[in-house]
């Protein structure tokens, strides 16, 4: 018998997303069918809210009453109104640690700002990379910690992954009271308010919307998934994803380039084409 799913959350970036940063043409035309049924979709990512709007239009999130789960679920927006339901901010006492220790390791620091990336560092591969990913611009401030719009979501530290891990430990031994501090990437550190985790955001959606867990499907490739697929009454890990969101997961789709999201929502949600 199938269970009655009402909501179904999805990272973005190897998981709905191909290589090539797109939604394939059945991943899409599947979900607006899935929406039309009247299942919600919450796309969950530790892209900035700007990252994802792009996506959530496509979906037609707006029209769907869909939600948008950005910051790794630093914030959380009712798509269909623009609504901020829940939003969690960085210490401003943490910034200057977080900014002097990139630049102690020679790495660059950013954040975001509407449309903008700032950073000191602006033809930094790394950031050029984060730039593509969530199709923003890249601002260049003389001062970061003078020019950046406090309080903040979410700082990111980007380098070579080897010396990241190294900054990587530094900061999760000082901050382990204050912040998260986690690599969504090999070259990327996520630099966001203590305890934020998807799973945790979730669980605030649900009972904002008088959904059980039992009632939530979640899909995912990355360490950063993994509370999410655990929290989920259906957790479901991408054939792409790390091993041990894999052996947490109660189905394995195909890979993020085969049309795993469609073929994982055919097999639960609808009837297959």
């Amino acid at each position: 018998m199938k269970q009655d799913y009402r909501l179904l959350v999805l990272d973005l970036d190897g998981t709905l997303t191909n290589s090539k940063k797109e939604i394939s043409p059945r991943n899409l035309r599947t979900l607006l069918r899935l929406q039309q049924s009247g299942v919600r979709l919450v796309l969950a990512s530790g892209r900035p809210t700007y990252g994802i709007v792009p996506l959530a239009e496509q979906l037609q999130m707006k029209e769907n009453n869909g939600y948008i789960l950005s910051y790794n679920g630093g914030e959380i927006i009712d798509w269909s109104t623009g609504e901020l339901l829940y939003k969690n901010l960085l210490p401003d006492d943490v910034l200057p640690i977080l900014y002097q220790t990139a630049t102690d390791n020679r790495q660059t620091i950013l954040t975001y700002d509407n449309e903008c990336i700032l950073t000191e560092n602006p033809n930094d591969p790394y950031v050029q990379k984060e730039a593509f990913l969530n199709k923003m611009q890249v601002r260049r401030v003389e001062n970061f910690l003078q020019e950046i719009p406090l309080p903040l979501p979410k700082c990111l530290i980007v380098g070579e992954p080897e010396q990241l891990m190294k900054t990587e430990a530094e900061l999760s031994l000082r901050l382990q009271r204050q912040i998260s501090v986690y690599r969504s990437e090999p070259y990327f550190l996520e630099l966001v308010p203590l305890g934020i985790d998807k799973a945790r955001s979730i669980a605030v959606l649900s009972e904002k919307l008088g959904i059980t867990r039992e009632e939530v499907a979640a899909m995912g490739d990355g360490y950063n998934d993994l509370s999410m697929i655990k929290y989920a009454g259906l957790g479901i890990a991408m054939d792409n994803a790390q091993e041990p969101v894999k052996a947490a997961a109660d189905y394995i789709a195909p890979s993020n380039d085969e049309d795993g999201v469609a073929i994982a929502v055919e097999r639960y949600f609808l009837h297959a084409f």
